[in-house]
């Protein structure tokens, strides 16, 4: 599934070519994805100018003229692609996990009043399309319980400690928790832990002080979560065997990875000598240095 910055720079792919179009026609071509569309899915598209892209933790959020908002997850396999007209079409983020971008998976299709039509095609169908309003967007089921944006200024490390004081859950599971932080996924958590020289194995609470102020940890974990997501949005994502950038060509991410996927391997920190290890956490895997991380 896509992290953060995978849909941070498909976001960015999209944003010049959706706003201030008006949506001309609507093409809904099943009734559902990984959940049913609303049922007034294409007259609540259809003849509005979009004036916005945005995004909210993992979620596409295309905002329009009379307040609607449109939310989109591309889950394990979506995919929007842009045909402008007299050019190739562009693929904005190639989930493909293996598969032929099939044109039988094109499930949505939105003409826009330019002449450029986006096309959703998603073969697993895990993704989804839903309907909300402005006023009613941070209520929603989906976004009422999300933590800051990890690159908004309300993550500090007060905040952090805060939400860590006196928990005992590891501190690789308080990460991922989208109620904690919005958006952190696996790789970027492994990668800033192992930045911050921090152990996945350490309890979220070790965070913070006796009465919740910030531990020395909490104040290198900060930056160090910022400055790996902006690195990976820098160079087109992470491509694992699932992700392609907007143009179709690899993210180059996981080129600069310290720790994800390198078992074995030698921990690139100068003067560490260490190894890198693997565990599972929560049914997921975790990859660290145990001789510099602590």
């Amino acid at each position: 599934m896509p992290e953060l910055p995978e849909v941070e720079i498909v976001r960015r792919g999209l944003e010049p070519v959706l706003t201030g179009a008006m949506i001309a026609r609507v093409e809904q071509r099943r009734p559902d994805l990984r959940f049913p569309f609303p049922q007034d899915f294409v007259s609540r598209l259809e003849g509005r100018k979009i004036v916005a892209v945005s995004r909210r933790a993992k979620y596409l959020l295309v905002t329009l003229s009379d307040a609607t908002v449109l939310i989109v997850h591309l889950g394990m396999s979506g995919r929007l692609s842009v045909a402008l007209p007299g050019a190739a079409p562009r693929t904005f983020g190639d989930y493909v996990y293996g598969t032929a971008a099939s044109d039988k998976h094109d499930h949505v299709v939105i003409t826009l009043s330019t002449g450029a039509s986006v096309v959703y095609n998603d073969p697993r169908r895990f993704g989804f399309m839903l309907l909300t309003t402005e006023r009613e967007r941070d209520a929603h089921p989906l976004f009422a319980d999300l933590g800051p944006e990890p690159l908004g200024n309300a993550l500090d490390a007060a905040y952090l400690a805060g939400k860590a004081y006196g928990k005992r859950t590891d501190l690789k599971g308080f990460l991922l928790d989208q109620r904690n932080i919005a958006g952190l996924g696996n790789i970027y958590v492994s990668e800033a832990l192992h930045g911050a020289e921090i152990s996945p194995r350490r309890t979220a609470g070790s965070l913070a002080r006796a009465g919740g102020a910030p531990t020395a940890r909490a104040k290198r974990l900060v930056p160090e979560i910022r400055a790996v997501l902006n690195r990976a949005i820098l160079a087109g994502g992470s491509s694992l065997r699932d992700y392609r950038h907007t143009d179709g060509a690899s993210g180059g991410f996981q080129n600069e990875f310290s720790v994800y996927g390198r078992t074995g391997e030698p921990c690139p920190r100068l003067g560490c000598g260490g190894l890198i290890q693997r565990l599972v956490q929560s049914q997921r895997a975790t990859y660290y240095c145990a001789s510099c991380q602590r």
